[in-house]
């Protein structure tokens, strides 16, 4: 639904809105009455793990990271890419690109943003020592060196990054990659302040040290209890923005979070519990937002530990989950089957059905069962092994209901929950079986999905490494026709049908309670929400 919208003056604003302050606000429907105190409350799901934009890897952190800071572009309502510390930028071949910098960015301590601020992001973020989660993210479109740096080949000033001036960044890939800018509205390429980290060092994200460009500011964290943030008043956009404080709480159960929701203590919840979602459905339908999400939900084998080092058992665990009992029955919020790393939502490319895909669950169990015996496993010899979820209601059903399908073939698994941090580290350093996954497309394209099994990916934490895949995503870089690429991608997604190093659940939906007061939400297939487009309506 679209609204005429209209910029309410400083006039107008006083005049219907009692005087508040909101000169210039923000481009809101016209004849909107604002609620005095413009302050929105967010559930967040767990405790971030950081606010460092170059050590973060989760969307806990990247909710947060949106509201304290910002790139060269961004992302909008529907996922689009839109000017924001870059004005505009220009490519001739999809290889060397200029970006013009807006010269009224300013940090929150008022230092002007520069192209250099942005040079010495993106170098800190492939620094070795700066031991970056996502730093493979500047090496996937092959910002020129960015491999060799990584490796500790080379230094940082080699990066194919450069300011040629104080408000023109440039950056050179070593192929053409024409979806390029549309990976830089993620946190990763946000720029952080040099002197500040220099001061400071770690403590650089503490409150009192932290400056940042975005649209908020970091006031207040209690670990465990909440992040408050307060209006930049540096943001060169600040007059358009309208909260004025938003809270981050991190409530890991679902349940609890919506029954804070429920009492008023939320505008807004980062998920819905599944067994509740069909009464909220009835009885809330103005504020259950339901929206379809470039993400897929898989179970991640460890392929470098025995028995999953067998392609044989990986299969047979795949095969055993009955999809259409996750989606429909457990979740039931919307999801939808998935059988590939790549959703059906991801634009310009529709994933093929893989033929295991096309058998009946029947079909799958039986087969199942002879890849188990065929391994070596059998009642006189059960598969046990653990089953990794970060702490949250909706993954422990998950995990329940396939424990119990694959307690159909003999085998024994135990659940295992921890933590978001733990379960990271956890991941990380492979310590685990099998583990619960999900992945977020950083940008909507299908390289953003099928990127993260090549054998070089930070996020492949199943180790899983075939060659013929690597090629494949590596060609996929060299062609500018997107229907040469998705050829590329096609094949790609049946060699991970063949492997089965994950094993792929259902496609997401981000179900969300959302107070109908909360004008600006968006329908964002990347989640992507911002804090500055939003605003509270007088109720």
């Amino acid at each position: 639904m679209t609204h005429k919208k209209t910029i309410i003056n400083t006039m107008l604003v006083a005049a219907l809105f009692g005087g508040i302050n909101l000169a210039q606000a923000a481009d809101v429907p016209a004849g909107t009455k604002l609620a005095e105190v413009q302050q929105l409350v967010k559930g967040n799901g767990s405790e971030p793990a950081t606010l460092d934009p170059h050590k973060s890897e989760g969307d806990v952190e990247s909710a947060i990271l949106r509201d304290l800071f910002e790139g060269l572009v961004t992302s909008g309502p529907k996922g689009e890419i839109l000017p924001a510390v870059a004005e505009s930028w220009e490519t001739k071949d999809n290889k060397h690109y200029v970006f013009h910098l807006r010269k009224d960015a300013k940090w929150s301590n008022g230092d002007p943003v520069t192209a250099h601020d942005f040079v010495f992001a993106f170098q800190r973020a492939v620094d070795p020592n700066t031991a970056s989660p996502y730093s493979w993210y500047l090496e996937m479109p092959t910002i020129a060196n960015a491999t060799d740096i990584i490796a500790g080949k080379k230094q940082l000033d080699a990066l194919g990054v450069k300011a040629s001036d104080d408000y023109t960044f440039e950056v050179q890939l070593e192929k053409a990659i024409p979806y390029f800018v549309s990976m830089l509205s993620h946190t990763t390429t946000y720029p952080v302040p040099k002197k500040v980290i220099e001061q400071f060092g770690d403590k650089w994200t503490q409150p009192e040290n932290m400056v940042s460009n975005g649209a908020y500011v970091l006031k207040k964290w209690v670990v465990n209890e909440r992040i408050e943030l307060e209006r930049n008043k540096q943001y060169w956009d600040d007059g358009k923005t309208v909260i004025n404080k938003v809270v981050y709480l991190p409530i890991q159960s679902t349940n609890a979070e919506l029954n804070r929701y429920l009492a008023g203590e939320l505008d807004m919840t980062k998920n819905t519990p599944i067994e509740r979602f069909k009464q909220l459905k009835k009885d809330y339908p103005n504020e259950l937002k339901v929206t379809g999400q470039v993400s897929t939900y898989y179970y991640q084998y460890n392929v470098r530990k025995a028995p999953f080092d067998d392609v044989r058992v990986r299969t047979a665990l795949s095969y055993a989950i009955d999809r259409d009992v996750i989606a429909d029955k457990v979740m039931g919020q919307g999801q939808t089957p998935a059988y590939g790393l790549t959703p059906d939502y991801v634009d310009g490319f529709k994933p093929v059905v893989a033929d295991w895909a096309k058998l009946t669950q029947a079909e799958r169990d039986a087969k199942a069962k002879a890849l188990l015996q065929e391994a070596g496993f059998d009642a006189s010899k059960p598969l046990k092994f653990e089953l990794l979820y970060n702490t949250d209601d909706n993954h422990k059903k998950v995990a329940v209901a396939v424990a119990s399908m694959w307690k159909k073939l003999g085998v024994q698994v135990s659940l295992v929950n921890q933590e978001w941090k733990t379960y990271l580290e956890t991941k990380k350093q492979g310590q685990f079986d099998v583990s619960r996954a999900g992945w977020v497309a950083d940008y909507n394209e299908a390289s953003s999905m099928l990127d993260l099994m090549q054998s070089g990916h930070g996020n492949n934490d199943g180790k899983y490494a075939n060659p013929a895949y690597d090629k494949l995503l590596s060609e996929s870089r060299d062609q500018v026709d997107a229907d040469a690429r998705n050829q590329l991608y096609v094949q790609a997604e049946e060699i991970l049908a063949k492997d089965m190093p994950i094993a792929p659940i259902y496609q997401y939906v981000i179900p969300r309670m959302v107070k109908p007061y909360v004008g600006g939400y968006p329908a964002n297939p990347l989640d992507n929400l911002y804090s500055k487009d939003m605003y509270i309506i007088a109720h």
